[in-house]
């Protein structure tokens, strides 16, 4: 019984059993070896227990199954199942080698020896992954669809469009302007003006909606184009199959050629390089590869501080005569129900003077305004003279000089004390010539006929701060006179002297809390669109026998490339061998046979 125990344990252990023991006990002998040859063949390191003819008797193994087989039958159909799957890593190209690119994946390869079809159904491996659910796919769907290029380019050119029609249109004037400018039985009248929302284009809901999908369809191409394109390009991997190699946009192959010598010279070039074994594998210019996602990055920057700015910004006009002052937090008005008042807005804007340069012809050149800048208790802040397109700028708030006015003329009568008469706009709708005009009552004068009392004077009328025309009660005219001349003109028995005209200047003011962000987006935009057009170039290599295979793609240049290449390839040194050289020396031409020269 020992015996036959220890040759179940031989047999069990792979080892062939005793030559004494396998002649007298033949039933036993004939189980163990197919049960060892079944072990032999499936490297199984567990054997089930099949039908013998004595009871079991030291548990020197550790049966797989308690229940005995009825026969041999049932025992090799027990133990046709097939053995466990073998998974190896494999390197393969990246991408599709129809395109020339190729990535690393790892596949698995399942070896199975006999017949799997009487493997079970159910018993066998893990089922397929469940399907993703609804709400996953219809993510994935819309991310799909926002990422798409022609979406993206016509969201960019209707944002465009809007900019535009910002640019033509002017922004934040008042009502009676558009209707000026735009009266009705025109093609673009001022009521559609208003109702698209044009006299506010930056705030308006569509233009921010559009900027808003704008957003998305960027943030989506970003997601599901380029962030993998990164990861791939970032991964380095080995290609074993010189056919691999031929289906790139740039393949060779050199005899009698080392790996060590092409990494050399590919270092030399600013590639990194690896290399395993037989294979190689170098990049450069991975940065070109990340650039396009800061470009996105940079436009989304840009688009985040003008909606910022548009939602949570705040502007205003105002005419503010010399001498007057401006309270900023009553000239301002947010945008919108998200801009919050700071206490940077607590300022005063004191007019110290407003002028007018004129070219020689009389036509206004340019008005300029000196201001001054004081908190809430007079403490000046800042001070400067502004003019069109020379802002000041002063704790976040932007003052813009945009338009002018006359507000009063300074006169005296008869060498009396000065006294000062508002003057009012006369500009006609539709009309670029400003005229501004003042009215000296001088009496009054009955009208029988109607019974009414007709006040009586002298008008004075003035297009600049140049000149002012007279006129009579009867509206003839007397005169033309420049202020500060201190010549007196005399109207309807009057002497009247000119002293000066007082100016208002038109004032826009913005607070614009996105305006930095935008500056950085675009600063980062142009960065990032210099370093897209860098080079990202990859090179495999791999040696088999004595031939050095070459392959390798670049996302631009190609064909600066492909010349770089064939320069390196070129200096990869041939190796001789040993029993080359001897061959090699005895070819060479002997210094005697050499030819001389007398």
């Amino acid at each position: 019984m020992a015996a036959i125990c220890s040759l179940r344990l031989a047999t069990a252990r792979g080892l062939p059993p005793f030559p004494s023991l396998t002649s007298p006990v033949a039933p036993a002998s004939s189980t163990f070896s197919s049960r060892s040859r079944l072990c032999a063949s499936s490297s199984l390191s567990r054997i089930r227990s099949t039908s013998r003819p004595f009871p079991r008797p030291t548990p020197f193994l550790a049966p797989t199954s308690s229940k005995p087989a009825a026969n041999p039958a049932a025992f090799r159909a027990r133990n046709s199942r097939p053995p466990p799957q073998v998974t190896r890593a494999v390197a393969e190209p990246r991408g599709d080698s129809s395109a020339g690119s190729r990535s690393l994946k790892t596949r698995a390869v399942t070896e199975r020896r006999g017949d799997s079809s009487g493997g079970g159904g159910s018993g066998g491996g893990g089922g397929s992954p469940p399907n993703p659910s609804l709400v996953e796919a219809l993510w994935r769907g819309t991310l799909r669809r926002l990422a798409s290029f022609p979406l993206a380019i016509g969201l960019l050119f209707a944002v465009a469009g809007l900019c535009a029609v910002g640019t033509l249109i002017e922004q934040g004037a008042r009502p009676a302007d558009y209707v000026a400018l735009f009266p009705d039985g025109t093609l673009l009248n001022w009521q559609l003006v208003l109702a698209l929302g044009f006299d506010h284009v930056y705030s308006s809901p569509l233009f921010l909606s559009l900027l808003l999908l704008l957003a998305a369809s960027l943030a989506a191409c970003t997601s599901v184009r380029q962030l993998p394109m990164l990861k791939v390009a970032q991964r380095w991997s080995f290609i074993q199959r010189p056919e691999s190699l031929r289906q790139m946009d740039f393949s060779d192959s050199l005899e009698r050629a080392q790996l060590a010598d092409l990494a050399t010279l590919l270092m030399r070039e600013d590639y990194q390089v690896f290399q395993k074994g037989s294979s190689l594998y170098a990049f450069k210019g991975l940065v070109g590869r990340l650039a396009p996602i800061g470009v996105h990055a940079a436009l989304l920057l840009v688009m985040a501080g003008g909606c910022y700015s548009a939602l949570g910004g705040f502007q205003g006009t105002t005419m503010t005569p010399q001498g007057l002052d401006v309270v900023v937090p009553t000239a301002l008005q947010g945008n919108s129900i998200f801009a919050r008042p700071t206490t940077a807005m607590n300022m005063l804007v004191h007019v110290n003077r407003f002028y007018i340069e004129y070219r020689p012809n009389g036509e206004v050149k340019q008005f300029f305004s000196d201001l001054s800048v004081t908190d809430l208790y007079g403490r000046e802040l800042q001070r400067k003279t502004i003019s069109v397109n020379d802002p000041l700028r002063c704790q976040g708030v932007t003052m813009y000089q945009t338009d002018w006015a006359i507000s009063a003329v300074q006169l005296r009568s008869d060498g009396g004390e000065p006294f000062k008469l508002p003057m009012a706009s006369l500009q006609e709708p539709g009309s670029s010539q400003k005229l501004f005009g003042t009215f000296l009552p001088t009496g009054e004068e009955e009208n029988a006929a109607e019974g009414e009392t007709t006040t009586t004077g002298i008008s004075i009328l003035a297009r600049d701060l140049q000149n002012v025309v007279i006129y009579d009660s009867k509206g003839e005219f007397v005169g033309v006179r420049r202020p500060g001349s201190n010549r007196p003109i005399t109207v309807e028995g009057r002497k009247l002297v000119v002293d000066e005209l007082i100016g208002s200047t038109g004032l826009e003011l913005k607070m614009d809390p996105g305006v930095p962000y935008v500056y950085a987006g675009f600063g980062a935009l142009m960065l990032t669109t210099a370093i897209s057009y860098l080079s990202h170039s990859q090179v495999w290599a791999v040696r088999v026998g004595s031939t050095l295979f070459v392959g390798g793609r670049s996302n631009r240049a190609k064909l600066t490339f492909e010349q770089e290449m064939n320069a390196v390839l070129d200096q990869v040194p041939e190796v001789v061998t040993a029993s080359e050289a001897p061959a090699l020396v005895t070819a060479a031409p002997a210094l005697s046979d050499r030819p001389t020269v007398d």
